[in-house]
């Protein structure tokens, strides 16, 4: 359904207007667009291998008796989206083959937390350091033909370097919409929901000098979560099944007893989970802990709230360290550490800690980046950072130096664990063909030469070096290229709208002087 007024365009529509109006010149009027060489490419490049195929890798990470083997030169057998069989040997099936020698073939990773539809209004402009606050409330206020372009480009981005899966709380019901409508054609997995309080009431409530207008909110809160629920089950089982939406509110320090009450219960009734910002700061704990006397895990362990399905919880920064974690390890609660949360270069999260307790800890995107491979190594970099000053300036704390094998497993294995879904995160037979082909062998990341140790090579990539992206078996990504949709289209479309945000930022004079 459109809601963007008198222009009736569908998200393509406003692409093809975008592509269309920038030409200095064009064929007349109802003549047919020539067929250029991109446009060739890139149809060559989206055909599929059919639902049987065979993928040739320099490494297969596999998953043998419970433990992570690295397989040299593999390969993986596909049958109608499954993996049927790994082997280091040939299969001899006559089926098509995909390729891939000087790749590591992985899992597709895992994000235990985004915010799609805003990353890119924010890149490049926060770092001063500025507040992401006023771009976020435009995003709110594009028409959905916009938003839906913006969502495209930032989905785009997320696939485009080898994030499959998405626990998606999107800032509004609006943009939750946004996101379901680009996901599920593009054939992503996903379990989206609407932030509650979405982004028009929140900044007001957070940041509250009253906790009066906390109280206030209630009645407002209460009916958005209401109308998330009925969202949640309006698109339960949409994308063939990929598309599982989870209730979302916010953090706790937003939240009220009955508020509380309510996301419990719907989060109960529609058994997919749960998906917060929990302790994210140090302000959200003691706020919690002045007002309802527990922390915020204690809290949302006294509804109920961690023991029915699977919960992920994004940043964690403020956690009790002697009261959060057994309790967060007992109801196998997911910790969703964003190394690029709040812009890049924006400190780091526990990422030590949480190994050192024993936590589930996943690697997700938050908002800003959606290079998920370059979040990856930011993980493990920062970590290892984070644990040598730790041993200097605060030796009793416990830390774990973290490694790639951590961070790669937190991208994989863990969240899947933590949704419930032991046919994701791994490559095995029986598991979805949900895969990621990275290059490891080229300039920059590798030596010429297939490397003897391929994970530490992931510590000098990025997402440009992802080669293929299939979930379900179905190619999202094939030679580098996004294949999924226009890459040139959605990219100018979703640039237009950033564009747009701009201009009124400009005219609020928002572009302060920044530190050089």
């Amino acid at each position: 359904m459109n809601h963007s007024g008198s222009s009736g365009f569908s998200r393509r529509g406003f692409i093809q207007s975008l592509a269309l109006s920038s030409l200095a010149v064009g064929p007349a009027a109802g003549a047919a667009a020539p067929k250029t060489s991109q446009t060739s490419k890139l149809e060559e490049l989206g055909k599929g291998l059919g639902e049987n195929f065979i993928v040739e890798a320099g490494w297969i990470l596999t998953e043998t008796q419970g433990e992570l083997k690295l397989v040299r030169n593999g390969q993986v057998l596909v049958r109608r989206g499954v993996v049927e069989d790994v082997r280091e040997g040939v299969f001899t099936d006559a089926l098509p083959r995909l390729k891939l020698p000087g790749q590591l073939l992985l899992p597709g990773f895992i994000s235990g937390h985004t915010h799609c539809c805003s990353a890119t209004p924010t890149r490049g402009i926060i770092e001063g350091p500025r507040s992401y606050a006023r771009p976020l409330e435009l995003v709110e206020m594009l028409s959905d033909d916009e938003m839906d372009a913006l969502t495209a480009l930032n989905l785009a981005e997320l696939l485009r370097s080898g994030c499959t899966t998405h626990l998606e709380m999107s800032l509004s019901l609006r943009q939750a919409e946004s996101y379901v409508r680009s996901a599920a054609p593009w054939g992503v997995r996903a379990y989206p929901g609407a932030m509650i309080p979405g982004i028009e009431r929140l900044f007001g409530i957070w940041f509250r000098a009253d906790d009066q207008v906390l109280m206030d909110s209630e009645q407002g809160t209460l009916e958005e979560i209401a109308a998330n629920l009925a969202f949640c089950k309006a698109h339960m089982g949409k994308g063939n099944g990929l598309i599982n939406p989870m209730i979302s509110p916010h953090a706790c320090d937003t939240q009220t007893p009955a508020t509380m009450r309510a996301i419990a219960d719907a989060a109960k009734e529609l058994g997919t989970g749960l998906h917060i910002h929990l302790s994210q700061g140090q302000r959200e704990t003691d706020t919690v802990k002045r007002l309802w006397k527990k922390t915020p895990t204690q809290w949302m362990e006294s509804f109920g709230m961690l023991s029915d399905g699977p919960v992920f919880g994004a940043h964690m920064s403020g956690l009790d360290w002697t009261i959060d974690p057994p309790i967060l390890n007992k109801y196998g609660v997911v910790y969703a550490h964003c190394p690029s949360g709040g812009g890049a270069g924006n400190g780091t999260q526990p990422y030590p800690e949480a190994l050192a307790a024993g936590m589930a800890v996943n690697i997700g995107i938050d908002t800003h980046s959606n290079d998920y491979l370059e979040n990856l190594k930011l993980a493990v970099l920062y970590g290892q950072a984070r644990h040598e000053l730790l041993g200097e300036l605060n030796p009793d704390r416990d830390s774990q130096r973290p490694t790639v094998w951590n961070a790669v497993d937190g991208a994989t294995r863990i969240p899947a664990k933590g949704l419930g879904r032991d046919d994701l995160g791994v490559i095995k037979a029986g598991a979805q063909a949900d895969l990621v082909s990275i290059e490891v062998s080229s300039m920059l990341n590798g030596t010429g030469a297939l490397p003897p140790e391929p994970l530490n090579n992931l510590l000098y990539a990025n997402g440009r070096m992802v080669r293929t992206v299939m979930i379900r078996g179905r190619i999202q990504v094939r030679n580098g290229q996004f294949v999924a949709d226009d890459p040139q289209g959605v990219l100018h479309a979703g640039g237009e709208v950033a564009r747009k945000i701009w201009r009124q930022l400009d005219q609020e004079d928002w572009f302060t002087a920044t530190p050089r």
